[in-house]
């Protein structure tokens, strides 16, 4: 039997870097931090149970020790101080002082940080104590996680999660090599030096692009198929777990040689020379990819610099870049905030061979930028600035994306193309009383459409404040935004209010003994400013997938609009759920995610037929936001219907019934009635919903059509 004593023995102990079976990129990424910080950090992609993290945690292990200023809590170096560290002044300590200088050193390893998904910014960047800013006239400076990873490595899993304020903060300290806070005026700055690095599962969410470019070199991490490869990584586990002590013992020689090169290279990094070929052939491939901005080829040319330093080699050669450019560039192709990342690395071996080394003295202005990225076209015709379909870049544009779906197989109950569907009931919005004709629409499945990414939407708010996860979209009371209001704090105040503050103690100023020009405070004076914002949504999409919706390509239709408030949800930070109903039943394609790339590949695949069981889909609908209301209580629900109002499996009271479940969430109900005549199906449901209906002709410009319910707020 286990016991408690060696459940905890196997936690504190770290699993050795070198005893991780594959995982070679994300082991050479780390690495090639570890030698240069400024390749970046690492962002670490993958999919569950991959040893992400075990990899990272291992990783400090193998980092040389530090050596900073005795009882600094910011790990000063004695040799090189921070002359503005909150601790200091501290005096360097240089050879040539006899007796040394008073700045005592002490050696200790490098820590590993790590940043819990739940931190505030006060946990991230340190906390000043205003209360004693004001009443004493010092700065109290409180550290925080920024100050404790300086000159160590910095661990943020499920980075994707991690609200978009605190990845700013974060990225823009390891940018810049400094942490500032500015709490009311007052200021206090520290290094913050430290290797970052960020693992997330694509599946809960992606980061914005701005955020993925910040990250120098990114990994996509898959378990491997290789049942030998599989075997392996769970005995070296078991092993681990039996005597951690004795396996960390076994793996200790290969950890001091892995220790030793990365010591090596850092030592020999000064000396390593990138030459103009190298930079020639980084330049080139960045603009042939197509990557915004430069922060491709800074990083780029750093990676492969710390690579060659890795090898052992004082020169930057095409390997190098090869190494660099693969590990730098897959984020940075996305063009659509539903891409995944990806990198053709068969267009990147190309162009390694073909770009032809400069000229001595030849740059820029003796090149024509023009010629310099090589024609390279294949077989379709593609250049070097077109991936083709082939590729595996992430950077295609949407509609390329979409138009794989033309090969998905037909499901066993979707009407075939131009064909009658026998077991289909629904019929063409163009003859609403022929109930009983089967639908003989163009295709009993829309397997492609077009729809603009780039497609503005206009806000649809759930009324009144919430409170839930910051976001873009309803009101709600947040940590930022503007100032509504001052109140007393529960605790130690977040922000101050400075003019309540000064309100509340101008009173009492005379019998408190005031005889200067200082104002004299008590805690019961503080006053806590209260912020409104903006807050993430669940948006729910509840979408009639029946055989009606084949015909006249209302489903392309349908696909399109929603997949624009699809984007609308990932740029406002939503979760988003679809629920789909055909046949006898209703299914929930997706249970609710912040992984809104995952609701566009949901709805692109989504097959079509069958009869219309819309009772089905309302019940499985009020289901799902029962179950979300007790999971997040603070997050507030969009429903979104996409439907006829017809129910051909069960009845309309049973919808109606329904629908009365959902009386009270804002809703939205989509009419996919077509024709001259219309039987008003989907606005008498909307009415026992207290929604908004929306027609089809409309749902181009659904979002112009969706306006903001103020009026109960």
């Amino acid at each position: 039997m286990t016991t408690c004593k060696e459940t905890s023995k196997v936690r504190d102990s770290r699993y050795p870097f070198t005893a991780v079976v594959g995982s070679e990129d994300l082991k050479l990424a780390l690495i090639l931090n570890a030698v240069s910080p400024r390749s970046g950090g690492v962002l670490v992609r993958g999919e569950k149970g991959t040893a992400k993290s075990t990899i990272v945690r291992a990783l400090a292990a193998l980092l040389p020790p530090v050596e900073v200023v005795s009882g600094c809590r910011f790990s000063c170096d004695p040799a090189a101080p921070d002359p503005e560290c909150p601790d200091g002044p501290h005096e360097a300590r240089t050879e040539a002082v006899e007796p040394p200088a008073p700045t005592a050193g002490a050696v200790r390893p490098a820590r590993l940080v790590e940043l819990p998904v739940g931190a505030s910014e006060d946990r991230l960047v340190g906390s000043l104590d205003i209360e004693r800013a004001l009443t004493e006239g010092v700065k109290s400076f409180e550290p925080g996680l920024l100050a404790g990873a300086h000159r160590g490595v910095l661990y943020v899993d499920e980075v994707n999660l991690l609200h978009d304020h605190l990845v700013d903060l974060l990225l823009d300290a390891a940018a810049l090599g400094t942490c500032y806070v500015e709490r009311e005026g007052v200021s206090v700055r520290h290094a913050a030096r430290f290797l970052l690095v960020g693992t997330m599962n694509p599946e809960e969410g992606e980061l914005r692009p701005q955020l993925l470019d910040r990250f120098g070199l990114t990994v996509e991490v898959r378990a491997s198929r290789e049942p030998s490869q599989r075997a392996e990584v769970v005995r070296r586990r078991l092993a681990f777990e039996a005597d951690p002590e004795g396996f960390a013992e076994r793996w200790s020689g290969e950890e001091r040689e892995l220790a030793r090169r990365i010591a090596e290279a850092r030592a020999l990094l000064p000396q390593v020379v990138l030459p103009d070929s190298a930079l020639w052939q980084i330049a080139t491939i960045c603009a042939a990819f197509e990557v915004d901005g430069l922060r491709a080829d800074l990083v780029t040319a750093s990676a492969a610099i710390a690579h060659a330093a890795w090898q052992g080699r004082t020169e930057v050669t095409a390997d190098d870049v090869r190494e660099a450019a693969r590990l730098a560039l897959p984020h940075r192709r996305r063009r659509d905030p539903f891409d995944a990342p990806g990198l053709d690395e068969s267009k990147l071996e190309d162009l390694l061979n073909q770009i032809p080394e400069t000229p001595d003295g030849a740059g820029p202005e003796d090149s024509d930028p023009d010629d310099s990225p090589p024609e390279g076209p294949g077989p379709d015709g593609s250049g070097p600035d077109d991936p083709g379909p082939e590729g595996p870049g992430g950077g295609a544009p949407a509609d390329a994306a979409d138009s794989t779906d033309s090969t998905a197989p037909a499901t066993p109950d979707v009407p075939g193309a131009g064909a009658p569907d026998p077991g289909t009931p629904d019929t063409p919005g163009t003859q609403p009383p022929a109930d009983s004709k089967p639908a003989t629409g163009s295709g009993g499945r829309e397997q492609t459409f077009d729809a603009d990414p780039a497609a503005r939407t206009r806000l649809f708010t759930v009324p009144g404040v919430g409170s839930g996860a910051p976001g873009r979209r309803s009101r709600a009371m947040t940590p930022l935004g503007r100032t509504t209001g001052a109140r007393v704090p529960e605790a130690r105040p977040g922000s101050l209010h400075l003019r309540a503050t000064v309100g509340a103690a101008a009173p009492y100023q005379r019998e408190r003994g005031r005889n200067g020009p200082g104002l004299v405070l008590r805690r019961g004076d503080l006053r806590e400013a209260v912020r409104e914002g903006r807050e993430g949504n669940l948006v729910l999409f509840v979408v009639d997938a029946s055989g009606s919706m084949a015909a006249r390509q209302r489903m392309r239709a349908v696909k399109t609009a929603v997949l624009g408030l699809l984007l609308d949800a990932y740029q406002r930070r939503d979760k988003v759920g679809l629920i789909t109903f055909r046949g006898t039943r209703a299914d929930l394609v997706l249970p609710p995610t912040s992984s809104v790339e995952a609701g566009a590949a949901r709805l692109r695949e989504l097959p079509v037929g069958g009869r219309t069981p819309l009772a089905a889909g309302l019940l499985r609908a009020a289901e799902v936001l029962r179950v979300e209301r007790l999971r997040d209580p603070a997050r507030r629900p969009l429903l979104v219907l996409v439907t006829d109002g017809r129910a051909t499996s069960g009845t309309v009271e049973e919808s109606y019934r329904a629908a009365g479940l959902l009386a009270g969430i804002t809703s939205v109900v989509v009419d996919c009635e077509g024709g001259h005549v219309r039987l008003g199906l989907a606005g008498a449901l909307a009415g026992r919903m207290g929604a908004e209906t929306v027609r089809l002709d409309d749902l181009t410009d659904l979002a112009g059509m969706i306006r903001e319910r103020r009026s109960a707020a």
